[in-house]
Order: structure tokens, then sequence, then C-alpha cells
């Protein structure tokens, strides 16, 4: 975790030279924290390639093992869990620190509601400002206890129930991570746990759990509704688990290879799951090259290559539907807007003020900061683009401990004239530790 007593690092990001090359981004977050607290469930070995070793999912880790995982890391880089089975997972002597991580906190929330054993849950500055009553309400409708810092927030302690009460429940807004924390709560519910989801988001625990032999059904309304229902006390098998790369760190090489003139990179191995992929879709309505080599499908997720060119972009409106399949996405497609010709306007997006800053107040504050013109709407923003001339620049971005934020105005700063500063890079370690490296690689900083 980064301890609070540590130096800001701020860093300048300069006007990049063509960008060129083949590169590969770690793997995807929403899985990696899955595959984790699955194979820790599961009766016996799990092995986890390509697993993400940032920050938060290294919080996830060290949490299984103080609920009794076995958890170990080999040389050649594949993860061993042995899991203790559903149900079995063992009271943490400590308070778990999930430092940054949201996705853990609340998926964790949902394991432990129907195990008997109490735990307390501690973050960072930014994690303890982010709202848990979406989690704790239908968790506290399935037996579980909480007691939370003012605000429903971090520092909280959760008494799980046993038996727990399985739930139907229909989802009051699009969130996967309280679709998968009610789902996880249900394995070790007697009965059928019933999860309605009028508006889909990412998928990857249905998948997974499946992967992992749960008996879990989806089924598709005409309306696009989704209800997902999930057979409790399950048992769980070990698997071999392949995760792909995260198709929110690829965006990042993405948008900067479509900016930095005259550049053409491809980014192997990318997770290209329909409920991810509204990035790429954005992009390529703006006018973007990009183009999916090698389609495949590895352990249950589609993964493909893209061939990302250089490409004049065009202002866009896209359908506030679209959200859930971008949402962590849209800090960077602010930037893409920023250099496109016209007006973009994105709505429906109120989910960015409770991520890790409230992303639509940072990247407003920070795009004024180095040049753009825009305007902050309740539930969104309005960009006017530079036509593809390079940003004026400037800073230091406040980036409110969001990693996001850092590497958004990272890719800017290759498209300005002065150069963007960033007041401090250490939160890119949470989801992306290779980030500067991989710039390095592509030509993109010294």
């Amino acid at each position: 975790m980064t301890q609070p007593n540590d130096q800001p690092t701020p860093t300048t990001f300069r006007a990049a030279p063509a960008l060129a090359g083949s590169v590969t981004v770690p793997g995807d977050k929403s899985i990696s924290h899955r595959s984790l607290m699955l194979s820790a469930l599961a009766v016996g070995e799990s092995r986890v390639e390509g697993l993400l070793e940032g920050e938060d999912v290294l919080a996830t880790a060290a949490a299984m093992r103080a609920m009794g995982a076995q958890i170990d890391r080999d040389a050649e880089g594949i993860w061993h869990v042995h899991g203790v089975g559903v149900g079995g997972l063992l009271q943490p002597e400590t308070a778990l620190d999930m430092g940054n991580s949201g996705t853990s906190t609340r998926l964790l929330m949902g394991v432990l509601a129907s195990h008997d054993l109490t735990a307390t849950f501690t973050g960072d500055a930014s994690l303890s400002k982010r709202p848990m009553a979406r989690v704790t309400e239908p968790l506290s409708r399935m037996g579980a206890s909480f007691m939370t810092s003012p605000g429903e927030r971090l520092p909280l302690t959760m008494r799980g129930a046993c038996p727990a009460v399985p739930l139907d429940y229909r989802l009051p807004v699009a969130s996967a991570q309280v679709k998968s924390a009610i789902l996880l709560a249900g394995l070790n519910a007697p009965g059928i746990t019933r999860v309605v989801e009028p508006v889909p988001t990412r998928d990857h625990s249905e998948r997974m759990l499946r992967g992992f032999g749960a008996d879990l059904n989806v089924e598709m309304e005409a309306d696009g509704t989704r209800i997902i229902t999930l057979v409790g006390e399950a048992e769980l098998q070990p698997q071999q688990i392949i995760v792909p790369g995260d198709p929110s760190s690829a965006a990042f090489p993405m948008v900067a290879a479509l900016l930095v003139p005259g550049s053409r990179v491809t980014i192997g191995n990318v997770g290209l799951n329909a409920t991810r992929a509204g990035l790429i879709d954005l992009l390529r309505e703006m006018g973007g090259s990009i183009e999916i080599v090698n389609a495949r499908e590895v352990g249950g997720e589609p993964v493909g290559d893209l061939i990302v060119s250089a490409s004049a972009l065009t202002g866009v409106e896209p359908d506030p539907a679209r959200a859930p399949s971008m949402i962590d996405e849209y800090p960077v497609a602010f930037i893409a807007a920023a250099l496109a010709q016209g007006r973009s306007i994105f709505r429906g997006l109120e989910e960015l003020r409770v991520k890790e800053s409230d992303r639509i107040t940072t990247m407003a504050k920070g795009l004024r900061a180095i040049g753009v013109t825009v305007e902050e709407l309740e539930d969104g923003i309005i960009i006017e683009g530079s036509g593809g001339a390079p940003l004026p620049g400037g800073g230091p971005i406040a980036t409110k401990l969001d990693h996001r934020i850092a590497m958004s105005f990272a890719v800017a700063g290759l498209v300005s004239r002065a150069g963007v500063t960033i007041d401090d890079m250490r939160p890119v370690a949470t989801s992306f530790p290779t980030f500067i490296p991989l710039l390095r690689e592509l030509g993109a900083v010294a």
C-alpha cells in the first residue's frame, strides 16, 4: 500500500515523437480480483497466469491469506492458490487494509456476508471517502450487520450471517461491484439468490462463477434486462486461469497512439469482453483507426490484439446507456475529445463522482488547467476540441490520488506544447505499475 508519509512524485510529460512498437498491458484488474477470491473459495489448488501485480490486487491476495487461503507466486510469475472452500474462511486476526481498492472492498464484503465471522475493513484516504451503502444495504438484507464510519464509509466492521438469507434484488444503479457482492454472498446462502440487472454491466463474475462450477443461470429479457440466478451452498472446483490484458489499462496507450501524429502501435492480448469494450466503439465513432486482429477466446473471455494508428478525431455525443461498458475509461476518453474536431458531450456519468475521486470535477479542473474549454454538468461534461492542435499544457494537475486521472493527463502531456505536470504519479501503482516503462518502450518518454 502507498504509505501516507511517502513523498509525492510529481512528473512532467512532454510532446512525444511518433509512437511505435508492440506492447502488452498488465492483467485485467477485475478478473484478477475475482480469480483470487474464487480460487480461495474452491477446495484444492488453482493456478493463475497473468495476474495483475498492482497494489489493488495484492491487497485482495493479502486479505484472502489473512482468512486462511494459501497464496504463493512462483519464479515464473504463476500464482498458486490453495483454497479453503465456500464457508471455510477464517476470522482475520487484524483489520483488512484494502489500500485504494474499492473493488476488493465491496466484493470481499459480499464474500464475508455469508460467513460466520467478523472483519474490519480499512483503506487509504481516497478509499475512505467512497460510499459503501450501495453494498451494505443489500447485504444487510441477507443478514450481515455493519458498523460504518459516518456517511457509510470506511473504516467499517461487519459481521457475517451463517446461514445467510438468499436475496431477490433489483439493482437500483448499474454496478458490477454490487451485483458481484450479492452473488458472492449467495454462494454460501441456502436457496436461490437472484439479481435483476436493468442495465447490463461487466459480466466477469458470472463467467468465472460458472467456470468454477457454480450453478448460475443468466436470462435476458426483451428490453435488455438480465436476470441472474445462483443456487447457494455451492462447491467450487479449482481452476487454471489465464488473465487477459486489462482493457482499462490498454485505453491509455490506445488513446496516445491515436493522438500523437504518425503513431502506429500494437497492443497485444487485450480482453475484449463486450461489457467492457465501449471505449473502442467510441473511439472508432470519433474516427479512430483501431483494428482487432488474432481474435480468440482464453479462459471463457474474448481476447485480441489491437493495431492503433494516429487518426484525426471528431467530437461525439455518445448514448448515456454506453456508460457501464466504459465507465473507467471516460477520463482518457475526455483527453481524446480535447484533441478532436468540434464539441463532445458526455452524459449519464453520475457514477464517476464516486470513484477514487470525483472524476467529473477532477477532470474538468485539470482540463481547464491545460487550456481546454470545458463545461461541467451534473451528470457529465462538455468539451471543446482543439481540432488536433497541441494543447497548451501546464499544471501541476491535482490527481486526488486517482490512478486514472494521473495516466489520462500523462497522455495529454504527449500532445501538449509546454508539457503537462502531474502532482503525483504514485497512485498509478494500484493498477498499472509498468505505465511509464511502457511509454518509454513506445518512445513517448526519454
